[in-house]
């Protein structure tokens, strides 16, 4: 009966994962990467400035290219479900120094800088517990 019951479990939480991914990787992040890729040099030089933040002071074009690609193609990853836990990992990274840079900012309220920090904690819970059977790395058995 146990055997069922978690045969049933893990199906849901594959289909919860499923509509995680599809939901945050898809509706937000493809686009709003999109968004970003085809802004190009002057927005990813603006973005780029934010890792001064965590030490880094050298070509800031290619970390907000970098940012931008995170959110473009690490959304698309998401949602096929392919390079999951990669994919998170830059996200994650995307979103804390995000994070960083809106908690910086003076005069901002805590409420309006949690978002990036909210989705930061989404993708660290995504690294460590994979895109679920519905996922092409579970189809590639890399899962």
């Amino acid at each position: 009966m146990y055997a069922k019951i978690n045969r049933g479990l893990s199906s849901l939480s594959s289909l919860g994962l499923l509509v995680l991914r599809v939901g945050i990787g898809g509706i937000y992040f493809l686009l709003h990467g999109l968004h970003k890729m085809e802004a190009g040099r002057p927005l990813w030089d603006k973005l780029g400035s934010s890792v001064t933040l965590v030490g880094i002071h050298f070509a800031p074009v290619f970390w907000g290219f970098l940012a931008s690609a995170s959110e473009c193609v690490g959304g698309l990853l998401l949602v096929l479900g392919l390079f999951t836990r990669p994919a998170a990992f830059f996200l994650f990274c995307t979103m804390t120094v995000a994070w960083l840079h809106l908690h910086g900012t003076p005069g901002r309220a805590l409420e309006t800088t949690t978002e990036p920090l909210e989705m930061a904690f989404v993708f660290l819970g995504l690294i460590f517990v994979g895109p679920g059977k519905y996922s092409v790395d579970a189809k590639l058995g890399a899962e």
